[in-house]
């Protein structure tokens, strides 16, 4: 029996996990999980009962073994949640599926509201041409607006930025309101020093083009109008978060015996004369460990990876060594009111706005973005008609002076601009707070990242390492991406395939894999 080891067990890992135990009887799957929980960037964290979602993550993909997978191991709704019976709103249920007031294993059909916080003001994601928005932004800015979008129409740029891709797309007046800010923010450099590849990957058919597209197909009832990741109206959510789904898959991969090992680091992965991987070398409580393996799959952040290998020549190590990434940190808030008015029509429980989650273009406070909880899934929040639970979302670097912060001391300087923001109006409102910290979340697309087509070519070369995930690949893949990857890797072993494009051509075609057709 060959042995595979897998390393990481976040959506990646456990799914090429699974898969493999699921296909075949033929291998022995291992997987070494650095911390002690599921999911990577899409875990949950239950803090006194109520749930945190690292990042937002919307489950909604145009790739039917996707939806196929989720729906065997979450299947949809077949009764409305707690907060859509109180409030007499309805949702997506599937005829016979479980009720989620009688059952935790199940996915939740949820409205999607993502606003932009600009000005003290809410503006759509994306930005809409509704009466709203002309009246935030003020008619002579709206016209501003709209000259500097049919100026690009004529005289289009060359995409050698992000600033590029942004303003070809949005116009350059929009661009500096909406996007230069942020993506700065978000990335600690400015667009114009991104590769415009990062918006070519997660803004994929995203235009004021196909914003009008959208608004006039939906005027004149248009028949399979096509509907943009950002533009989708309704997702799947499991019912306790992300994490819950990792939680499971993990639990169905060990029923099948397969074996995790969790708080295991992999420091060395090991080659031989050959260029064949034949195992890997983990610490845990201390020891170091070698396992043995016919395969390696590795959802590591490639840096790690390529610096903890063997005759690796210089010039890869150099890429590697160079490749950036963003980390993250997030502080949970419990508080029992909010200041933002509710204008929308959409009912919630206390009124409060419905938004997922909320963009922050506020260049009087670092917060990037906040979540609410209570919208995600009645079920994230321990006394949801009392309290409100939200993640104010930071981006910083390991090691800055914002990650340096002690948990106390940066959940006060996030309550603070809370305040500052107009969502509470005293400190003294917040009734409980917990800080979590996410290293290498975000892959960044500068420094050496040029040359990242250069290192997946040698990778390439070691016949039996296969990169997958997000970090595994370097590449902002959302949930679905990541699956992809994992299922290419179990065809590929399975049928003994050792060209790998099949599994880095995943999340590089123009249209994005979240855009899919809605009548």
């Amino acid at each position: 029996m060959k042995r595979v080891l897998i390393i990481g067990a976040g959506p990646a890992g456990l799914t090429a996990a699974y898969e493999l135990l699921d296909k075949s009887n033929e291998y022995e799957v291992i997987v070494l999980e650095e911390s002690d929980c599921f999911g990577g960037i899409s875990r949950t964290v239950n803090y006194k009962g109520n749930r945190m979602d690292m990042g937002g993550h919307r489950f909604f993909s145009k790739v039917p073994e996707v939806n196929q997978w989720w729906e065997k191991m979450l299947p949809t709704q077949g009764a409305l949640p707690y907060d859509d019976i109180v409030l007499d709103r309805t949702s997506t249920t599937v005829q016979g599926g479980p009720d989620p007031e009688k059952t935790d294993r199940v996915m939740l059909r949820r409205n999607r509201l993502s606003r932009i916080f600009f000005n003290s003001k809410f503006f759509d994601y994306p930005v809409s041409l509704k009466f709203e928005t002309i009246k935030n932004m003020g008619f002579g800015t709206t016209i501003v607006v709209g000259f500097s979008y049919l100026k690009t129409i004529f005289h289009k740029r060359k995409e050698n930025s992000l600033e590029d891709f942004y303003i070809n797309r949005f116009g350059k007046k929009l661009y500096s309101m909406f996007f230069e800010n942020y993506t700065e923010n978000l990335w600690g450099r400015h667009p114009s020093e991104i590769s415009p590849e990062w918006g070519a990957q997660r803004v994929k058919g995203l235009s004021i083009k196909a914003v009008l597209k959208d608004i006039f197909g939906k005027i004149f009832n248009k028949k399979n109008r096509k509907v943009e990741t950002s533009l989708i109206e309704e997702f799947a959510y499991p019912k306790l978060g992300p994490g819950q789904l990792w939680e499971l898959t993990a639990a169905e991969f060990e029923k099948k015996g397969g074996k995790i090992i969790k708080n295991a680091k992999v420091v060395n992965v090991i080659k031989d004369a050959d260029n064949v991987m034949t195992g890997l070398v983990y610490e845990k409580d201390g020891e170091q460990v070698t396992l043995n393996g016919d395969y390696v799959i590795s959802s590591m952040p490639v840096k790690d990876l390529v610096m903890g290998m063997n005759d690796v020549p210089e010039q890869y190590t150099k890429i590697a060594e160079g490749l950036p990434y963003r980390d993250y940190m997030t502080v949970g808030v419990l508080i029992p009111r909010l200041n933002l008015k509710n204008e929308t029509k959409t009912k919630t429980i206390g009124n409060i706005v419905p938004d997922n989650w909320v963009y922050v273009h506020d260049r009087n406070v670092k917060m990037g973005r906040f979540q609410i909880y209570n919208n995600w899934s009645p079920y994230m929040v321990k006394d949801i008609n009392n309290n409100i639970w939200i993640g104010l979302e930071y981006f910083c670097n390991e090691g800055d002076d914002m990650w340096s912060m002690t948990d106390n001391d940066f959940a006060k300087m996030a309550i603070k601009e809370m305040v500052t923001m107009g969502l509470i109006s005293d400190v003294n409102e917040v009734l409980d707070s917990h800080v979590e910290r996410v290293k290498k979340a975000y892959p960044a697309y500068f420094d050496t990242y040029d040359h990242m087509d250069d290192l997946r070519d040698y990778l390439n070369t070691i016949p039996n390492l296969f990169c997958i995930g997000r970090n595994g690949q370097h590449r902002y893949n959302n949930i679905d991406h990541s699956m992809c990857t994992s299922f290419e890797t179990v065809r590929n072993i399975l049928s003994g395939e050792t060209n790998k494009d099949n599994i880095w051509n995943v999340n590089t075609e123009k249209e994005y894999h979240e855009a899919k057709q809605e009548n």
